[in-house]
């Protein structure tokens, strides 16, 4: 797009140049540039269009880095990206070697944290204010919290211990919803505070008038203190924001650039801690996803004219489709089960069962630790609860599967969507660690690679003859064409190629094995035979898988996994208790700071392609002179 005013925006400075008229025509731009630029390389669209006007006037009246702004989440950050140098950056958006789709002070200097988890940024930006405080250093910490996080408790962990930190703003985007349809008695708080501001208006009409009366002003200004208390009360029967200790403003339009920067420049004069609660449109300005945005949150790229793009929260075909009918149909026919979620249902494919079983569908909002905690009190109760949650989410609820499910061996299915290698969100968002940290504490993990198995496996999994935790985990979008072919045998180990004579073997999981048939096929071809065995139930292993395995001289582990605790290690282990003399290679994720780039090039970047396994084994193979 041609846009000579946002073409002249190279750093915050640049905006406290402009008139008000001028801003307000900048604010167009902005949405019209992350319009074209996002249809072109996808990326989080519609929180990013309900944001522009707030981050504009958050530039408009303080100084970044001096002033921090802390992004809860951090996908709404475009906007603010745009307008710390980095416009040029939007061509390769979260592409290899590209701008990241979320903050991170590598990056920027303008970027106080990396944020790609939600209802952190409070916690965070009350270490930085303090860190100001404690240093003697100028300037204001401003965490920029959407209302879908406060259905999280580290919001309010943060709020319980602000300790009157004076240069302190939290500034609350309430657009009526995160990712899922916001839940819970903290939404209906905010709708009632949304439609009630006959305090504020009083309160602000007292104070300035109580300013301008010489002598007599403000002492009665101090005696009436405790009497705006009982006022409050009787306007909201509720109070939480400013019994926490804040000075509480709102609600405010926060799609009014004007609006929102007079009351920010009026803060800014004040000491805090404050907190600045503003309403903003999700999607503003572009019909479709202002009708719709949860389809809008995160999309791939798409005609802006004739198309609609393809959600990320829920494309058409999926393991996470898959898994939701599954789950619905045995729902229909076990009424113990139960479908628990973390603001997440229409990305973990829980539309179905949430619609079919609505008594038994639970979104909990973004509170994955009380999603496991909830599903351990219903099955001590004889209820079977299946918590569905994101990969990268579930580490957060690690302490709760340790204590509240495990030790007490409790009845709890744990559904692992978005397992594995995750394109674009780069190392925030990458399923590359449920495998370790389950298999520490011995809960039974299977991997299915295509529908065929997941379909088989997820009805196993919850029928009466299994006891105890368990764990079903998947990728993210749809199946493999190579490995969907292979269908399912129902067997919890396959061996999928077979090369006469072969010494040694690949054994992988889930995506992973069409990397090592490929690097298979390709060493068959130089005369080097290799076995393919993969995986479902990835842990624990048989004694008659460990006895099938010991056969080969020289075995790859390859998995889109930590390597450092990882399934790879445990079969390592195993294999040497049970007397096996072989060369072990393990092949998995050694530098956790994964690039955002599709999964092959992650693939690529980590040794985990077919070319890398094939040269590694090529490399044993002449060492060990295996024929």
């Amino acid at each position: 797009m041609n846009s000579p005013l946002l073409e002249k925006i190279s750093q915050p400075s640049d905006l406290k140049k402009l008139s008000g008229q001028q801003v307000v025509q900048l604010c167009a731009d902005i949405r019209e540039f992350l319009l074209e630029n996002v249809s072109k390389t996808g990326g989080h669209l519609a929180s990013n269009l309900g944001a522009v006007e707030l981050t504009v006037a958050l530039h408009r009246v303080f100084t970044t880095p001096q002033d921090e702004i802390v992004f809860d989440v951090g996908h709404q950050c475009y906007t603010h990206k745009l307008l710390t140098g980095r416009r040029e950056g939007f061509a390769k958006l979260r592409q290899l070697d590209g701008l990241s789709g979320f903050p991170n002070p590598n990056e920027s200097e303008h970027d106080a944290f990396i944020s790609g988890h939600g209802n952190t940024a409070l916690s965070v930006a009350i270490g930085i204010a303090w860190a100001k405080k404690l240093r003697g250093e100028p300037g204001q910490v401003i965490a920029v919290i959407g209302d879908g996080a406060f259905t999280g408790g580290m919001v309010y962990e943060g709020m319980n211990n602000i300790g009157g930190l004076d240069n302190l703003l939290v500034v609350l985007n309430d657009n009526k919803m995160s990712i899922s349809k916001n839940v819970g008695a903290l939404s209906r708080y905010l709708k009632r505070l949304r439609t009630t501001n006959r305090y504020f208006d009083a309160k602000e009409n007292v104070r300035g008038f109580l300013d301008r009366v010489p002598v007599i002003g403000p002492p009665l200004k101090m005696t009436i203190h405790s009497g705006k208390t009982l006022v409050r009360r009787a306007l909201y029967h509720s109070t939480m924001f400013e019994d926490m200790g804040f000075h509480y403003y709102g609600p405010f339009d926060g799609n009014n650039e004007q609006e929102v920067e007079q009351i920010l420049r009026s803060i800014h004069k004040q000491p805090g801690p404050h907190f600045l609660h503003i309403v903003t449109k999700k999607g503003k300005g572009y019909g479709p996803a202002e009708s719709n945005p949860g389809n809008f949150h995160g999309v791939s790229k798409f005609d802006l004219v004739d198309s609609i793009p393809d959600p990320e929260v829920a494309p058409k075909e999926s393991f996470s489709n898959v898994f939701g009918n599954v789950l619905n149909k045995e729902g229909t026919t076990n009424e113990k089960i139960c479908a628990i979620t973390a603001a997440m249902k229409y990305g973990t494919g829980l539309q179905f069962f949430a619609h079919t079983h609505p008594k038994r569908f639970f979104d909990v909002g973004m509170a994955e630790q009380h999603a496991v905690t909830f599903a351990a009190g219903l099955a001590s109760q004889g209820i079977l609860p299946v918590v569905c949650i994101y990969s990268t989410f579930l580490q957060r609820s690690y302490d709760q599967i340790i204590h509240d499910v495990n030790l007490l061996n409790e009845n709890v299915v744990l559904a692992i969507d978005r397992a594995g290698f995750v394109p674009a969100d780069g190392e925030t968002h990458q399923g590359i660690y449920d495998p370790a940290f389950l298999s520490q504490i011995g809960i039974p993990t299977y991997s299915p690679s295509n529908y065929a198995e997941l379909r088989h496996w997820l009805p196993v999994l919850l029928s009466d003859e299994q006891k105890g935790p368990r764990a079903i985990r998947y990728p993210r979008g749809g199946e493999s064409e190579v490995l969907a072919a292979y269908g399912c045998s129902g067997r919890e180990y396959d061996r999928l190629y077979t090369a006469p004579d072969a010494k040694a073997a690949f054994i992988s999981y889930a995506d992973e094995v069409e990397d090592v048939l490929c690097a298979a096929k390709l060493l068959g071809e130089e005369k080097l035979p290799c076995d393919v065995y993969k995986l479902v139930k990835i842990y624990p292993f048989t004694d008659e898988f460990i006895k099938e395995i010991s056969r080969y001289d020289v075995i790859l582990f390859a998995e889109e996994c930590v390597a450092c605790g990882g399934i790879g290690e445990h079969l390592e282990a195993a294999l040497y208790r049970s007397g096996w003399k072989g060369t072990y290679i393990h092949r998995a994720v050694e530098n956790l700071r994964l690039p955002h780039a599709t999964v092959p090039q992650i693939k690529e970047a980590t040794g985990l392609d077919a070319a890398h396994l094939a040269q590694t084994i090529r490399e044993t193979v002449k060492g060990e002179t295996v024929s």
